[in-house]
């Protein structure tokens, strides 16, 4: 049998290498980890303003359910009141779209930051809701639409934003 020699000045080190070493793999894992990381903050905040537009869509939808309330009797008295043809209705709809199962609705009830705030009289009608970001979206019967940093209905006589 023939020995094998290396040529001058070839060595082993140069030999062909099969696969990844193990700082290789580690480095890609480490930097997959780090793209992942960024993703998911990305995704969080992004659901964050996705449920507090759909509440804020509901909440000026219910602007227009209370006019229509209004119409047929002309007063806003009972439209906080628990039913299909009132404020409520959407009110519930919209702590659904949270998905914060600590809310509720409330009607005519002081507010507190788990609860959606339905307050009616005869001549006016506020109602107020919780967001995920952490404030309050708030509509009235003046057509008065906002955020709050703080709870704005705290009475049940307060009927503006």
């Amino acid at each position: 049998m023939k020995k094998i020699s290396f040529k001058k000045g070839f060595t082993s080190a140069c030999r062909r290498r099969d696969g990844f070493t193990l700082i290789e793999l580690l480095v890609v894992v480490a930097i997959i980890g780090i793209l992942a990381s960024v993703v998911l903050a990305s995704l969080n905040s992004a659901r964050t303003k996705g449920a507090d537009a759909a509440v804020k869509s509901s909440m000026a939808n219910s602007r227009a359910q209370a006019e229509l309330f209004y119409d047929t009797g002309q007063t806003y008295a009972g439209v906080c009141a628990v039913g299909a043809t009132t404020i409520n209705a959407i009110l519930a709809g919209a702590v659904k779209q949270s998905a914060d199962a600590d809310q509720v609705v409330g009607d005519d009830a002081a507010a507190t930051a788990t609860v959606a705030v339905c307050n009616d009289s005869a001549a006016a009608w506020a109602s107020e809701m919780p967001l995920k970001g952490g404030s309050f979206f708030c509509v009235d019967s003046s057509g008065k639409s906002q955020v709050n940093t703080a709870v704005g209905l705290a009475a049940a006589a307060d009927y503006a934003c």
